[in-house]
């Protein structure tokens, strides 16, 4: 049994023990966990066990392969006795001690550790929330074992209980336990290991023993005249898991890249957590940390969106469960689709809660993303249901928007939720004929190109005609010679002429798109843009695999980029929309002023 199936079986426990927690934390008056919190928490713990199913080779392969060729003692028999055993769980803690130390005392370090202390509640959900990251250097801290000659097998098995045994130190509703805080790491010295008050901040490193921090100098006991304060001193204030992920990694590139000393642009990832150039903080200061000026990010949530996150959490959990349960045994590119199709979905989850794209977005995502991996991965009963499904949810999420600014009576508004209505019902009827026979490949592209003229009709509102000359060049250079590429790859004399019309109309799409946002300058109208140049991309995919040579997985290239065009059109005009909604309103509502008059 692998070390991903153990996490699964495991899970239901840990689950059980987070709603034991929450329930005594109600019962005592002090609510253990928000939903969003933990839902964001036990999400990057789901990234990070699925991420590591392709770093096994960092984690696992590099260990086997220094303890085979540098090994200075071998001797399978002792390590598998009940103390050798024992010795190689205290060993691997007394390694772990200094790679958690070096976690917070490196920046580059510290920039796969943070996502551990991101979140401002310390709950158990806290102890799920774990870096994707970190096996990249991590393991080279573990080296000394493969030395010493500890096989792989029991390296991996006594990591796994080092890991499993830091579950439970993650709760405030467990408080001080006498001689057993003296030895081993427990609640109350891992309350204060995550705490950021300056008395407390970088200490008690321990993973199963706590001896190791008062060997080394950095122990420190709860005081309970002083509450911890949890969180980062640069705080995350996002539901967003690549994001937390990436957030200490882009700030350390933005110094790095910005000091004018090379050996600086070094000292930034070496240096302790914090530091920064001095040029570099000169131009760009930050405010200095204030412990009184932590604002609990808690973005509100309705009644209907924590239903929504509810849901879609046990979905994502049994998603992930299956996902890592048949890990082992399947072929890499499979396990990176369904890697990718869980991403997409986490992260709609995670942008849903903050309130970035509403729940219909989020589920027009999942259903794409889902529809992408089924086509990719010839489960063709359930492509044949997730791929009309998403146009249909973008369709009900427009038109939900839609309706109140319709009614508003403005000719302009009126206008363009029609066309952007038809723009999804042509796309619709494209994906339905193009998925169920290649003999109806002329309604599809008839279908899409209709979509696409009122794409361009759309786009138009509001702003002149291809306002951007050198996209409208540009557009039409990249049409033109990827339809001699075609022709030349073998195009069929039937279809040059309609392909043709068809390559002409999505680069004025794009051009008018493009134009657009010369325009307004909005970061709505860039999406739109965005999502314009993601439907010239699929196109050529989908023309190049038809009809000059197969790719390599070409139904997740083609649908991947088709439907991050629809997203992003979708959620751009959208939002155009409803803004253009609300300054009539605000302009309807206000009194005239007396030049006015």
């Amino acid at each position: 049994m692998s070390g991903s199936q153990i996490i699964v079986l495991v899970t239901p426990v840990f689950l059980a023990l987070m709603a034991l927690e929450w329930a005594i934390g109600r019962r005592r008056g002090r609510p253990a966990l928000r939903l969003a919190d933990a839902v964001s928490s036990v999400s990057l713990g789901m990234l990070s066990q699925t991420s590591a199913v392709f770093t096994v080779l960092l984690r696992v392969g590099l260990y086997t392969l220094a303890y085979e060729h540098l090994a200075l003692w071998r001797s399978e028999a002792f390590w598998t006795t009940w103390y050798g055993w024992l010795i190689a769980l205290v060993f691997y803690d007394f390694c772990y001690y200094w790679l958690h130390r070096m976690g917070h005392e490196v920046a580059v370090l510290w920039a796969a550790h943070a996502v551990h202390h991101q979140s401002q509640d310390y709950n158990l959900s806290t102890a799920l929330r774990q870096t994707s990251s970190g096996a990249v250097l991590g393991w080279v801290f573990y080296l000394p074992m493969a030395l010493a000659g500890v096989p792989p097998l029991v390296f991996v098995v006594v990591g796994l209980v080092d890991l499993l045994y830091q579950f439970w130190v993650h709760t405030e509703q467990v408080g001080r336990l006498g001689w057993f805080d003296r030895w081993f790491c427990s609640p109350s010295n891992h309350r204060v290991h995550h705490a950021v008050n300056d008395s407390y901040l970088d200490k008690n490193y321990g993973g199963i023993l706590i001896v190791w921090d008062r060997l080394f100098g950095t122990f420190k006991d709860e005081d309970p005249r002083e509450k911890c304060v949890y969180g980062t001193r640069g705080l995350l204030n996002s539901w967003d898991p690549l994001w937390a992920n990436a957030q200490v990694y882009a700030g350390l590139l933005h110094d790095s890249w910005h000091a004018r000393r090379w050996a600086d642009k070094l000292r930034v990832w070496l240096k302790a957590p914090g530091w920064r150039p001095a040029d570099v903080a000169q131009r760009f200061p930050k405010p200095a940390f204030n412990l009184h000026d932590m604002p609990l990010f808690d973005p509100p949530l309705s009644a209907p969106l924590r239903w929504f996150a509810g849901v879609q959490f046990v979905l994502l959990l049994a998603g992930v469960a299956a996902f890592l349960w048949q890990a082992d045994g399947a072929p890499l590119a499979t396990n990176a689709v369904w890697f990718a199709t869980l991403l997409a979905c986490q992260w709609a989850l995670g942008a849903a809660m903050q309130g970035r794209i509403g729940m219909g977005l989020a589920l027009m995502i999942e259903a794409g993303a889902l529809a992408t991996a089924t086509s990719a991965l010839g489960f063709t009963a359930w492509h044949l249901l997730f791929k009309p499904l998403t146009m249909a949810i973008a369709i009900v999420y427009a038109a939900n928007h839609a309706y109140p600014m319709s009614a508003t009576g403005r000719f302009g508004l009126h206008r363009s939720c029609w066309l952007l209505l038809s723009a999804l019902l042509g796309s619709l009827a494209g994906d339905v004929f193009l998925m169920l026979s290649e003999h109806l490949f002329i309604p599809g592209l008839v279908s899409f190109l209709l979509a696409h003229l009122c794409y361009i009709a759309l786009f138009k509102q509001g702003v002149g005609w291809f306002g951007h000359r050198g996209a409208l060049g540009g557009t039409l250079a990249l049409g033109i010679g990827m339809y001699a590429f075609l022709w030349h790859g073998g195009l069929p004399a039937a279809l040059r002429v309609p392909v043709a019309v068809y390559v002409v109309v999505i680069a004025l799409m794009a051009a008018q798109a493009w134009g657009r946002h010369a325009a307004l300058r909005e970061r709505s109208s860039l999406a739109v843009a965005l999502g314009a140049c993601c439907f010239m991309l699929s196109d050529s995919l989908l023309a190049t695999n038809r009809f000059v040579q197969p790719l390599p997985l070409s139904q997740l290239w083609v649908l991947a980029t088709y439907y991050a065009a629809q997203v992003l059109i979708v959620s751009g005009m959208v939002t155009a929309l409803t803004r253009g909604a609300a300054h009539q309103a605000d302009a309807r509502t206000q009194p005239l002023t007396p030049h006015a008059a």
